[in-house]
């Protein structure tokens, strides 16, 4: 949508200079400019890149806790895979571990209220995927089960005491992956499992209009993934110019639900814009081909799923289905939240993660 906004104000102001020949009364040809299109090829350019300015007042509320994207003294971890990891570690050594996997297309600066809350508690070990933030991968390939063994080299910063695995989105199929690839980790190095608004199967059969998305998935979204991945300078400026507009602002806003407010909005807009493309296209791919129904079925670690009622991109009807297929298992399903649950209340998701690690004492 911004690139036609764009393309509309470019036009409009070309057309406004080249303007139109006439003749007057005398037979001298002089040249007519139609002013609107001078005003609304104006405004236009200007909404293409100040537009978010207007967009985030307009689609979030006020803030009263502003998400920050904050870093603080992180090192890297070489992995087994050969990526090298950048993660973080908050809270006090000698506190039971907590180790987040964030969501895709965002990195680990998303945990801004996790890392300040639940490190009063917890030592709160966060990371950046692979190919995101400030994590580099060995090779162009994104594949669950490599972030799977990411995660495994990750464990080893516990430092020996069992942790407790949190996942959002995509950080939830890596823990489910990792179950279903290494489940001799599952009870000796990872005592609980938090799954937080994520999925057992490709996510384009657990969001809305899924069959929609089925029907689409070879004729559109899978040529335009891969068109991504070519095009990936262009589409990263795309990708940028979308943001300076407003454009991603209400992109991502579908994605949350009634308490967002304006920092929460435009910070996780930048998240998103920061990625590179191609590594997201990339990240999507692999999710559509990726399945692991019965992953926790055969484990008897406490594992406790996190749902909202107003989730679209894994509906709570996919949290239910995990929270099923795990023995030892408890479903929360809390009201007024969507996808980014985890950052529009993150008081409550703090609150039943506190819970659930006491429950385990």
């Amino acid at each position: 949508m911004s690139i036609i906004v764009l393309g509309a104000a470019f036009y409009l102001l070309w057309t406004w200079y080249q303007g139109t020949w006439i003749q007057d009364p005398d037979g001298d040809l002089l040249r007519a400019r139609d002013d609107w299109r001078l005003w609304v090829g104006g405004a236009l350019l200007a909404w293409s890149f100040v537009g978010r300015f207007v967009t985030a007042p307009l689609l979030g509320g006020k803030d009263h806790d502003p998400l920050r994207l904050e870093r603080s003294n992180g090192q890297t971890l070489r992995s087994a895979t050969g990526a090298d990891i950048y993660f973080e570690v908050h809270g006090a050594l000698d506190a039971p571990p907590l180790i987040l996997t964030h969501g895709w297309s965002l990195d680990s600066r998303i945990w801004h209220y996790a890392k300040r809350d639940l490190a009063k508690q917890f030592r709160v070990i966060t990371w950046d995927l692979p190919g995101l933030g400030k994590s580099s991968r060995l090779g162009a390939k994104v594949d669950l089960s490599t972030f799977a063994q990411d995660l495994a080299s990750v464990l080893t910063l516990a430092g020996g005491k069992p942790a407790i695995l949190v996942g959002h989105s995509i950080g939830g199929i890596v823990i489910q992956t990792l179950a279903r690839d290494q489940p001799q980790l599952f009870g000796r190095k990872v005592r609980g499992i938090v799954l937080l608004h994520t999925t057992y199967t490709n996510p384009l059969k657990t969001m809305i209009l899924s069959g929609l998305a089925q029907a689409i998935r070879w004729p559109v979204l899978e040529p335009l993934m891969r068109l991504t991945i070519i095009l990936q300078p262009l589409a990263w400026l795309s990708s940028w110019q979308s943001y300076l507009s407003g454009s991603t602002h209400i992109g991502v806003r579908l994605g949350f639900g009634r308490s967002v407010t304006r920092s929460q909005l435009d910070r996780t807009a930048l998240l998103m814009t920061e990625q590179k493309p191609a590594v997201s296209a990339r990240g999507d791919l692999a999710m559509f081909r990726w399945d692991s129904e019965d992953a926790l079925a055969r484990l008897r670690v406490p594992t406790l799923v996190i749902g909202g009622d107003m989730d679209i991109v894994t509906k709570p009807n996919a949290a239910r289905h995990i929270a099923n297929s795990a023995p030892a298992s408890e479903l929360v399903i809390i009201s007024g939240v969507n996808h980014m649950g985890p950052v529009e209340r993150a008081d409550l998701y703090h609150r039943q993660i506190v819970k659930f690690a006491g429950s385990l004492s």
